[in-house]
């Protein structure tokens, strides 16, 4: 997934969080896979970071309320599980999420460096965005504290209040159209259930058949796997990418239907 190792130098708060992730089996890493710089903006290089820091602030948010539940550690598995990850790689991430459940954890900084590495790469960010509020939400609820790290991740990644209110919708109501690749909850009435297709696709019921197919398109480009992978997801996160996909299509098509049978 990440050219083989994580054996290359990758400066800054990212690169110190690997290091005391992986210790001397990162160390064994750079002498075996030659101290080779990758040129930030590669693919390579973008999937490391992101991998690294999904992983450490998924550790860190877990955390925030003061205790991790076993809900927030079954969905971590739940991610790696989806990603296939080979044994090396889920020990790394088990690693990197510990990590992030530190005291002294530099979420700003890991964020802002996170930011850099992405370079306008916005879907990219909101992909995950998507997957961290999926791990605030594993027990059912947003705690105050977690809220707070949130809110922090909004600020620095640049996303607006009603950006975030958009992905929030579109993450809570994700567990009655497919769940997102996070699990299933029981339907729905058919009238709350509609009421979140529009949140999903992030359209008021009023809204003309020409601008809710519109926000239909624009999720559907924004969450396009091969897409966000050509910009630096992991492509063992391609089926978590391709399921959003789906649960945005089942939404569409209830609103479709149910405008049909006026």
């Amino acid at each position: 997934m990440l050219g083989g190792t994580f054996g290359y130098l990758l400066a800054g708060p990212l690169g110190a969080v690997i290091g005391a992730a992986l210790g001397h089996s990162f160390d064994k890493g750079l002498a075996g896979s030659v101290r080779a710089y990758v040129e930030p903006g590669a693919q390579e290089r973008v999937q490391t970071v992101f991998f690294t820091t999904l992983f450490s602030v998924m550790g860190h948010l877990a955390k925030a309320d003061g205790r991790v539940s076993e809900d927030e550690i079954k969905l971590a598995r739940d991610v790696m599980r989806r990603m296939n990850l080979n044994e090396d790689m889920r020990r790394a991430a088990i690693r990197l999420f510990d990590q992030g459940k530190q005291a002294d954890f530099p979420l700003a900084d890991i964020l802002s460096q996170f930011r850099r590495e992405c370079h306008r790469r916005r879907n990219l960010m909101q992909m995950f965005v998507e997957i961290l509020l999926h791990a605030g939400y594993a027990d059912g609820k947003l705690q105050a504290a977690e809220r707070g790290v949130l809110d922090q991740v909004r600020q620095q990644l640049g996303f607006s209040v009603q950006e975030f209110q958009h992905i929030e919708a579109l993450v809570r109501n994700a567990r009655h159209f497919g769940g997102g690749g996070f699990g299933q909850e029981p339907p729905l009435s058919p009238q709350a259930s509609l009421h979140e297709a529009y949140e999903i696709l992030g359209v008021k019921a009023s809204a003309s058949d020409g601008e809710v197919k519109k926000a239909y398109r624009r999720l559907m480009s924004q969450h396009h796997p091969d897409k966000l992978v050509a910009k630096g997801l992991p492509e063992e996160m391609m089926k978590l990418a391709t399921e959003k996909t789906q649960e945005i299509k089942r939404a569409y098509e209830l609103i479709k239907t149910n405008r049909a049978h006026r």
